[in-house]
């Protein structure tokens, strides 16, 4: 197994005095994509946002424990949250460019304001490959300075996740990445996924354990707060150990055991 680029240690997180997040602990090694799967409400997305310090905007918002980024806690002393959300990209459920940025903008903009890049010349060759990486560049070579307002949603998800690329992050967080998207631009985002993780560890959060299975390394399952599996994919929905996870496979995909996993 690869060496882990993410570490979270006995993470709790209580927001407006509930904890909703209890003593989870999990690795993503690199080069992989881990995916975190369980009912609507168990914590997914606040996990993603603890490990970015999204959290940090919510005063409601108490975190404990450690998450290790090559082995920086990044709510120790001295770690700043910009420099947190330069290092973990993250993609939301929901396409979010700025609809009247141009394309090209919308991938210039993390660069620019980190000053990642001393010339025009750079910043036109990251935006391209951020482009290229995210399956987008052909369909919008021709029209780089029009707003992004007039992509189609997968469009707009992947030029989020080009966004995203720019400023070179060590681990990439996808917040459901696909919930809103039809069956064809769902497809296209797996394909660039399992490219990606050839480069960048993903952590993933799905509501589709078929998804899960589709594109992940390893999987957890989170159930309202507590991390109750982990492990390889293939195991964990072929021979599921708890059985509240393979009561959750059962409703969601008939038998487990049924599905076999590559």
């Amino acid at each position: 197994m690869p060496e882990p680029v993410l570490v979270v240690r006995n993470l709790n997180i209580w927001y407006a005095g509930r904890h909703v997040v209890k003593n989870v602990s999990f690795e993503v090694p690199d080069r992989s994509v881990f995916a975190l799967m369980g009912p609507s409400g168990s914590g997914k997305s606040t996990i993603l946002r603890a490990i970015n310090r999204l959290l940090d905007l919510y005063e409601e918002a108490e975190v404990q424990g450690e998450v290790l980024l090559d082995g920086v806690n990044v709510y120790g002393p001295g770690v700043d949250a910009p420099w947190v959300r330069r290092r973990v990209g993250m993609v939301f459920q929901y396409p979010n460019p700025f609809p009247h940025m141009s394309i090209y903008d919308n991938v210039a903009i993390g660069p620019r304001l980190n000053r990642l890049v001393k010339s025009k010349r750079e910043l036109d060759e990251l935006v391209r490959w951020a482009l290229e990486r995210a399956y987008l560049w052909d369909e919008v070579k021709d029209r780089l300075h029009q707003p992004a307002a007039k992509l189609s949603g997968g469009q707009k998800q992947r030029l989020s996740i080009a966004r995203a690329l720019a400023l070179k992050p060590r681990l990439l967080l996808m917040d459901e990445p696909t919930a809103n998207l039809d069956p064809v631009a769902t497809e296209k985002i797996e394909e660039l996924i399992l490219d990606l993780k050839k480069d960048i560890p993903i952590l993933l959060v799905t509501h589709d354990p078929q998804q899960a299975a589709r594109v992940s390394d390893y999987t957890g399952f989170l159930y309202y707060g507590e991390l109750v599996e982990v492990g390889p994919t293939g195991k964990i929905f072929t021979e599921p150990e708890n059985p509240l996870t393979e009561r959750y496979l059962l409703r969601s995909l008939g038998s487990p055991r049924a599905r076999p996993v590559d």
